[in-house]
């Protein structure tokens, strides 16, 4: 397929929800070893109220539901995209869930404090952990797995240029963030997961949904970049970079 009908592919797929699945045959993945979605439906079997933040179109909140032991008395999620927010409902309507529209990535959450014993998220754009802890009971659970510093870091240098790299310093600064919210740090494990784009399209698409990934990215304004990209990607085969994933296993104090 040429340049330009990659491109209109990549424009024209819908980016509503969190489901990846379009990306089968065109991109992949690894997982984190931990299992994120097992983690989570172990902690949601021993929880009596849980709140899902950044839920993005439900699909993780509710396969994690799917596995629990028992669905908690109280579902509850946020998102901040309003398209997502009717896909959100849908999945989570059979465990009882309902869903908060929220203002913004890091937004206040529209809960009275102490209404959970358990706060998770998966790839939050900017997760708010003081907030977490002032809606988590004492002694409440915390699991969450951020988007690592630098993930993708080759993808968006291709595209950008050289960026400032302070990953180094990555770890340290998300603990004293998550202690100073009022948590004890039980568990922060780091790893880097093989990500490989097979066509353009998918790239397209990738960064039209993973916005953060290149935060001004439009088609037009980068696409000298996104044609050298497409000859790379005829050149090898495809390309590689590396996705980050960090786990966070706290406790509110």
């Amino acid at each position: 397929m040429r340049f330009e009908e990659q491109v209109a592919e990549g424009v024209a797929v819908p980016t509503d929800g969190w489901d990846f699945s379009w990306f089968a045959g065109r991109a992949t993945e690894e997982r984190p070893g931990w299992g994120y979605v097992r983690l989570s439906g172990e902690r949601l079997g021993r929880a009596d109220a849980v709140l899902d933040v950044d839920t993005g179109g439900g699909e993780v909140f509710a396969e994690a539901l799917s596995r629990a032991a028992r669905v908690p008395g109280v579902v509850c999620a946020t998102e901040a995209w309003a398209p997502n927010h009717a896909l959100a409902s849908a999945a989570l309507e059979p465990f009882g869930g309902a869903v908060s529209m929220v203002d913004g990535a890091g937004a206040p959450l529209p809960f009275d404090d102490g209404t959970f014993d358990h706060v998770m998220s998966r790839h939050p754009v900017s997760f708010p952990y003081a907030e977490a802890a002032r809606v988590l009971a004492p002694g409440g659970t915390l699991l969450v797995q951020e988007v690592g510093a630098g993930s993708n870091r080759a993808l968006y240098e291709f595209l950008m240029g050289p960026q400032a790299d302070d990953d180094a310093a990555y770890l340290g600064r998300l603990r004293a963030r998550v202690s100073g919210a009022g948590f004890e740090v039980v568990g922060l494990r780091d790893t880097l997961t093989r990500v490989e784009f097979l066509d353009l399209a998918a790239v397209v698409h990738f960064l039209r949904k993973v916005l953060w990934t290149v935060p001004d990215f439009d088609v037009e304004r980068y696409r000298d970049r996104l044609r050298a990209l497409y000859d790379h990607i005829a050149e090898h085969g495809s390309f590689v970079c590396h996705s980050r994933r960090t786990l966070v296993e706290a406790r509110k104090a």
